[in-house]
């Protein structure tokens, strides 16, 4: 079982918006170098982003959709990678005192991901959760600090392209 948990040092909310933004993925999840809105409002159910992963010269475009999201609390993810399959990601929030506490669960759900998935591919996945929940903690770390609420709202954030 491919789980690891990280604690942020930033409220519960915040961990959210930037989660519940289609358009950061890219800054945290591992391998991604660009993600946009594929259709629908993400995260509602059925809602899909799109992104590409640069490896050398090559460059793959999958999508992820989301499939289950209890707001402020749980993302359900399905993650399509073209023909190695799919895989299921639940990314969970829970407050921790003043803080964050931000479990990834990821499992293979067909394709050759599934084929393939074994001890050593867990070994993997393991270290690539390590490095997504860093630049998670990274990206919300950085913004000044709130504990809840209104004024917890996301800050206004500038964007270069």
């Amino acid at each position: 079982m491919a789980v690891r948990h990280r604690l942020i040092k930033c409220s519960p909310h915040h961990v959210w918006s930037v989660l519940a933004d289609g358009t950061r993925y890219a800054e945290w999840v591992v391998g991604t170098s660009v993600s946009r809105p594929e259709h629908g409002q993400w995260p509602e159910v059925g809602s899909a982003i799109h992104y590409e992963i640069r490896i050398g010269p090559l460059t793959l475009e999958n999508r992820t959709v989301v499939r289950y999201c209890e707001e402020g609390r749980e993302l359900g993810l399905e993650a399509h990678a073209g023909p190695l399959g799919t895989a299921r990601i639940v990314i969970e929030v829970r407050p921790w005192g003043e803080d964050t506490l931000v479990l990834i669960d990821e499992h293979p759900l067909s394709g050759v991901g599934g084929m393939l998935h074994n001890v050593a591919m867990e070994a993997v996945i393991q270290i690539r959760h390590r490095a997504m929940l860093k630049r998670l903690a990274d990206v919300c770390e950085s913004a000044p600090r709130t504990t809840g609420g209104a004024a917890a709202a996301a800050p206004e954030r500038e964007r270069t392209s």
